[in-house]
């Protein structure tokens, strides 16, 4: 067997036209054609590498209803370059540390995470949590 890696991430969601607006417009995440399933959602293509978030518009697909920004539940993350630079962008996009946690355009930093690597989250419109992993703090 070939050494396996990370290919998708597939996260739930309940409009697909807000989730299409949020990962591409917000984000800035390429679209990508997606097989035709008898369920809607839409792919987004993450990075250079071939990796793949998947968007499942299903209504008995798990959500995370009335949930916060709570680093230590179920999220998943995209390393980025800076985090000086990344927080300037989120800002520039709405986000804000200065809001309740409940709060969909909320930003939990760890400047000085015991992982080595600083990392922001930040909540999707389904409130699905979304890490970015930095190389570095400048």
């Amino acid at each position: 067997m070939n050494k396996p890696y990370l290919h998708h991430v597939l996260v739930a969601a309940e409009d697909i036209d807000r989730s299409r607006a949020f990962y591409r417009d917000v984000l800035e995440l390429e679209e990508i054609d997606r097989p035709i399933f008898d369920y809607p959602g839409i792919w987004f293509r993450i990075g250079d590498n071939g990796h793949q978030l998947h968007i499942l518009i299903r209504p008995d697909a798990m959500l995370r209803t009335g949930r916060t920004n709570d680093p230590y539940d179920v999220h998943f993350a995209m390393r980025v370059g800076s985090y000086r630079e990344t927080i300037d962008w989120l800002q520039a996009k709405g986000f804000r540390q200065d809001v309740p946690d409940s709060d969909l355009k909320h930003v939990a930093v760890r400047p000085d995470s015991v992982t080595g690597y600083p990392q922001i989250y930040i909540l999707d419109p389904d409130r699905n949590i979304i890490e970015f992993n930095c190389e570095t703090l400048d």
